[in-house]
C-alpha cells in the first residue's frame, strides 16, 4: 500500500508524536483539558471558533482545585502561577453575531483577569469566511485538535441520554445530545501546532509570542495513550488573503484518501455539501471493485436556517451519489436515540477512516467552505503495514464509535464484521428499533429545492467577491457583455452590506429612536402630512439599509397600532418597488442576455414559482431587505409576481412586530386589564394568521 500523506501537497508537515490518543465526546475532553491546563508551566494557546466563559468543565459533584466555569478557571490558573501566560484567540465575526451569549469580551471587561491572560478577536480573513480551527496547545508539549469548541451546547457523554439533567447550558436550558471528537498529541507535533497558533496571533495582532521552554509534559492522566512514537500529519485550509496564497491541503487530503480506499470509507461529519467530495465518492461507487462507503451524519443540521439551506444541498449531493451506487455499496445514516422527539443527536464530528489504515480528525467539515474559504486544521495518521499497532488502534476507535451509535459494545461490532466480512452487512445486522443507526432521508420538498440556490452561494469554496461571482456564473464567451454591469451590481450589494453593518454596530443605530421621531412629527399639524412624512421616511430608511425590524418596532411605539402597520406596509412596499426597479435597470437586461448561464438558471428557478417563491423568501429571509429587492429586479421575476409575493410575505412579519409592539408598549406604560387583554388577543390573532399563511404557502 502506497503512502497517502505527502507534505507540501495534502498536508503541511509530518511531525513525530511521542504519544497519541483520541477523546470521544465532550465530557471526557473538557475533563482532560482542565487536567492538562492545571499542569501547564509556561504557556496555554487557545485558538477557536467560539468560547463561552460560563461553560462548566465538569458536571459532577466532585471537588476540584480550581473554579469549574471556564472563564474563572483560566483566570485562576494565571493568578496561581506567576510564570504562566494564556493566549486566547477567537473568531471575531462570531462574537459580533452571538449577542445572546456571554463570551470572552465580557470576561475581559468584567472579570478583570490578570495581565498575563491575553484575549483578542481575530477577523483577519476574507469577507464571508470564518476562523474555524479548534486548537489547544500547552507548553508546546501537548496539543488538542478536533471539532470541539470550549463553548456551550457541547458537553455530553457517549450515552447521549435524551433526558440527561446535566446537559444544560449556562442559562439552565436543556439542549440536544452532542457527538464529537478530539485528537491529543505529544511532542514535536504539538510544538508545530504551537507555531500555527502563534502565527495566527502574529497575523491578527502583530504579536510575537515567545516559544515556551519546559521539559515537563502536561499529558492528562485521565487519557490513556493509544499509540506511541509515530508520525502525525497536519493539514490546513487557508483562503487567499492579504497577499498570502491559499492553502488547500484539507481538500487534497480528502480527495487522495477517497481515491486510495480499497475496502471501505467511514465518515462522521456535521455536513456533507462539498460537491468535489460527492463527485469523488460517486466515481468510486461506479467502480466494480470500489470500496464500501458508510457516512454518519446528523438527521437535521442546526436551526431552521441550516435546515432550509445546508440540508437541501446535502440532499442534492447524496442523491447524486445514490444514483451512482451501481453495486449497492453506499449507506448514509443518522444515529437514532429514542425519546428525543423532534430533536436529534447533533453529529458534530469531523472524522475520516479509510481501510483502518488512515485516520483523520480535525475541524474541517465535508463542506465547500472547509475546502477553501474557512481556516481549518486537521491531524492524520497512516500506516502501510497490513496489521500493525496503528491499524489495531484505528479499528478499535471505529468499532467504539459504531458501538456508540448502534447501542452495543465494540466487541459486538467486531464479531459482526468478522461474521459478515462487510462493514455495511455488519452494521445492518446490528440495527434495531432502539438506539441504532437508521437510513437518512435526504429527500427535499420540491418547492424548497426550487427556492434554494446552488451551493456556490450558500456553501462557497472561495470569498464571495464580485470577480468570483462573475467567474462562477457568467460563461467565458459572454463575460465582456455582462462583466461590467454585474460587477457594478455586486459592488452595490457589498456597499449595501457595509451600510447595514454600520446601522447595526455603529452609533448610526441611535439616530432612529422613538423620541427623535416623536419630536420630528410633533411639529407637523396635518394628519395627512404626518402620514406622508412617516411613509416617506420608512421608504428612504429601508433603502439606506436601516433594518426593517427596527423601523417596525419604532413605528409601533410612535404611532397607534393600525397606523404603524399601515405606514410600515406601504413604506416597505414602496421601498421594494424602488429597489426592484433599480435592479431591473441595472441588471435585468444582462441576465436575460446571459441565457444558459448559471446566474440565468438561478434566476429562472425563482421565477418558476413566481408569487409563492417571493412570499416564502420574504417569510424566511435569506438576504437583507434592500438587497433582496435589488436582486429580484435583476432576475426573471415579473413585477406582478414580486409585488403580490412581497405583500403576502411582508404582512405577517410587519403585522406581528408593529401591532404587537404597539399594544405591548401601551400595556407597559398603562398596565390596565384592557390593554393586557388586547395584547393577548393581538398576539393570538397574529400567530393564527402566520400559521394559516404558512400552511397555504406550503400547499402551493
Amino acid at each position: 500500500m502506497d503512502a497517502i500523506l505527502h507534505p507540501g501537497s495534502n498536508c503541511w508537515c509530518i511531525e513525530h508524536a511521542e504519544r497519541l490518543s483520541v477523546i470521544v465526546d465532550t465530557a471526557d475532553y473538557f475533563a482532560a483539558f482542565a487536567e492538562a491546563c492545571e499542569s501547564a508551566q509556561r504557556q496555554i494557546l487557545l485558538v477557536g471558533w467560539d468560547f463561552d466563559r460560563w461553560e462548566c468543565l465538569h458536571r459532577d459533584a466532585g471537588q476540584h482545585r480550581f473554579p469549574d466555569q471556564l472563564g474563572a478557571f483560566l483566570a485562576a490558573l494565571v493568578r496561581r502561577r506567576n510564570d504562566l501566560n494564556i493566549y486566547l484567540l477567537s473568531w471575531d465575526f462570531n462574537m459580533i453575531y452571538a449577542a445572546e451569549r456571554e463570551l470572552f469580551p465580557a470576561l475581559r471587561l468584567r472579570m478583570q483577569a490578570p495581565r498575563r491572560f491575553h484575549f483578542r478577536l481575530d477577523g483577519t480573513h476574507p469577507g464571508g469566511a470564518s476562523h474555524h480551527q479548534k486548537v489547544v496547545v500547552i507548553d508546546d508539549r501537548i496539543a488538542f485538535v478536533g471539532g470541539i469548541d470550549l463553548s456551550r451546547w457541547r458537553w455530553d457523554t457517549p450515552e447521549h441520554k435524551p433526558d440527561d439533567p446535566r446537559r444544560i447550558d449556562p442559562n439552565g436550558n436543556p439542549y440536544p445530545p452532542f457527538h464529537d471528537l478530539m485528537m491529543l498529541v505529544e511532542g514535536a507535533a504539538a510544538a508545530r501546532l504551537g507555531e500555527l497558533a502563534r502565527e495566527r496571533w502574529r497575523r491578527a495582532h502583530d504579536w510575537e509570542i515567545p516559544t515556551p521552554r519546559t521539559n515537563i509534559s502536561p499529558w492528562p492522566h485521565s487519557v490513556q495513550p493509544g499509540l506511541h512514537d509515530l508520525p502525525v500529519a497536519i493539514a490546513r485550509t487557508e483562503p487567499a488573503y492579504s497577499g498570502r496564497q491559499p492553502v488547500h491541503e484539507v481538500r487534497q487530503l480528502y480527495l487522495d484518501a477517497i481515491a486510495s480506499a480499497q475496502h471501505f470509507i467511514y465518515i462522521e461529519n456535521q455536513y456533507f455539501t462539498a460537491r468535489c467530495l460527492g463527485e469523488a465518492i460517486s466515481q468510486r461507487l461506479q467502480q466494480k471493485n470500489g470500496p464500501e462507503v458508510v457516512m454518519v451524519l446528523p438527521e437535521k443540521t442546526g436551526g431552521w436556517l441550516e435546515h432550509m439551506s445546508m440540508d437541501v444541498l446535502r440532499g442534492r449531493i447524496v442523491q447524486r451519489m445514490q444514483a451512482s451506487d451501481r453495486y449497492d455499496r453506499l449507506r448514509v445514516c443518522y444515529p437514532h436515540q429514542p425519546g428525543l422527539g423532534d430533536t436529534c443527536i447533533s453529529v458534530h464530528a469531523k472524522l475520516l477512516i479509510v481501510d483502518d489504515h488512515l485516520l483523520r480528525i480535525g475541524s474541517s467539515n465535508t463542506s465547500s467552505r472547509s475546502m477553501g474559504l474557512d481556516t481549518e486544521c486537521d491531524l492524520a495518521i497512516e500506516t502501510q503495514q497490513a496489521n500493525d499497532d496503528t491499524v489495531a488502534f484505528i479499528r478499535r476507535l471505529r468499532q467504539q464509535l459504531l458501538g456508540e451509535h448502534l447501542g452495543c459494545e465494540p466487541a459486538q461490532v467486531a464479531a459482526s464484521e468478522q461474521q459478515h466480512g462487510s462493514l455495511i452487512a455488519a452494521i445492518e445486522a446490528l440495527q434495531c428499533d432502539q438506539r441504532s443507526l437508521r437510513p437518512l432521508d435526504v429527500s427535499v420538498p420540491e418547492e424548497l429545492d426550487d427556492m434554494v440556490p446552488e451551493s456556490d452561494l450558500i456553501d462557497p469554496a472561495e470569498p464571495l467577491v464580485p470577480e468570483y461571482l462573475v467567474n462562477r456564473y457568467v460563461p467565458k464567451q459572454r463575460r465582456p457583455l455582462g462583466r461590467k454591469r454585474l460587477l457594478l451590481l455586486f459592488m452595490i450589494i457589498i456597499g449595501l452590506l457595509l451600510l447595514a453593518a454600520a446601522w447595526r454596530w455603529t452609533p448610526l443605530q441611535q439616530w432612529i429612536t422613538p423620541e427623535r421621531l416623536s419630536n420630528l412629527l410633533a411639529g407637523i399639524a396635518s394628519p395627512e402630512a404626518r402620514a406622508a412624512v412617516a411613509i416617506g421616511g420608512i421608504t428612504l430608511a429601508s433603502l439606506l439599509m436601516v433594518p426593517l425590524t427596527l423601523l417596525a418596532v419604532v413605528a409601533g411605539i410612535v404611532f397607534s397600532s393600525w397606523q404603524a402597520f399601515c405606514y410600515m406596509l406601504v413604506g416597505a412596499l414602496l421601498s421594494s418597488v424602488a429597489g426592484f426597479g433599480f435592479g431591473q435597470m441595472l441588471g435585468h437586461s444582462v441576465v436575460k442576455r446571459l441565457d444558459g448561464s448559471k446566474i440565468s438558471d438561478l434566476s429562472k428557478q425563482v421565477a418558476k414559482r413566481g408569487t409563492v417563491a417571493i412570499a416564502i423568501l420574504r417569510l424566511l429571509p435569506i438576504a437583507p431587505f434592500a438587497i433582496f429587492n435589488l436582486m429580484a429586479g435583476a432576475s426573471h421575476v415579473r413585477f406582478r409576481q414580486f409585488f403580490l409575493g412581497s405583500l403576502l410575505g411582508l404582512t405577517p412579519g410587519l403585522g406581528a412586530i408593529t401591532l404587537f409592539s404597539s399594544n405591548l408598549w401601551a400595556a407597559i406604560t398603562n398596565p390596565s386589564w384592557i390593554n393586557l387583554a388586547v395584547v393577548g388577543v393581538v398576539g393570538a390573532g397574529l400567530l393564527a394568521f402566520g400559521w394559516t399563511a404558512e400552511r397555504w404557502l406550503r400547499s402551493r
